[in-house]
């Protein structure tokens, strides 16, 4: 089945999970791309959890958490999902309540989500900026991306056969289908970034299971970097290696 997408781009804001309203995006240097961050839905804020964890999450480059990590503190301001990667098409990793209270650690490079060790958990994981209320400056923390290898293991591994292919505007994605059972199945996460009416966007989607195997973006020349994108299996144990798409120029 094909899965068509136009990101309708608004100008240097980000759409965020749980219906959060969107928050302005840091300017870039002028020798850099301007780069607009981007999530292909809204989460829904009754969303079924995906999985529960089943081993503890150590996606930070240097350290380990502990309850006395030091640093701005979070407070969840209404029931929201926290999750293995800083937008809504990673897995989900934990509910969160109001009043659940943690230090957030990092910023994320890509998006404005924020990675936070909540006290009720012995894992770190991301949330939205505006699922929390800060206490603390949050400027002056490190931004990084997820390492999604050491979250959990997958046992299937990545996708097979991923092509790409352009028609004017519009890349087409596809694969081979990756075989899973039922319940380790979530489907595919893509990462990429894409150039639409000149912004140049940080695009994350995902699939809900195996047997969708094509996805199709809006991409357009005009934006001082090249498009590209990986793609990964996803089961409930964790994410696959991934495979890096190969992206057709204008």
């Amino acid at each position: 089945m094909k899965k068509w997408h136009t990101l309708l781009f608004v100008p240097i804001f980000t759409l965020v999970s749980c219906g959060a309203p969107a928050t302005a995006v840091e300017p870039t240097a002028t020798d850099t791309p301007a780069i607009v961050y981007i999530t292909a839905t809204p989460e829904p804020a009754t969303e079924t959890p995906a999985f529960t964890p089943t081993s503890e999450v150590t996606d930070t480059p240097t350290t380990t958490a502990t309850a006395e990590a030091t640093g701005p503190i979070a407070t969840v301001n209404k029931q929201a999902h926290c999750r293995y990667g800083p937008a809504v098409a990673y897995l989900h990793a934990a509910d969160l309540f109001a009043g659940d209270k943690g230090t957030v650690r990092y910023r994320a490079l890509y998006s404005n989500w924020l990675y936070v060790q909540f006290d009720k958990l012995s894992y770190s994981c991301w949330v939205a900026p505006s699922v929390v209320d800060l206490t603390g400056d949050i400027s002056t923390l490190k931004k990084i991306e997820p390492d999604l290898l050491r979250i959990g293991s997958n046992m299937y591994g990545p996708p097979r056969n991923v092509q790409a292919a352009r028609k004017d505007d519009e890349v087409t994605i596809t694969w081979d289908q990756v075989e899973m059972t039922a319940d380790d199945d979530r489907g595919y996460l893509i990462e990429a970034f894409v150039c639409q009416d000149g912004a140049y966007l940080w695009w994350t989607d995902s699939y809900p299971d195996q047997y969708e195997t094509s996805y199709t973006v809006k991409d357009e020349a005009g934006c001082n970097a090249p498009s590209w994108g990986r793609l990964y299996t996803v089961e409930k144990h964790g994410f696959s290696e991934s495979v890096e798409i190969p992206w057709p120029a204008p």
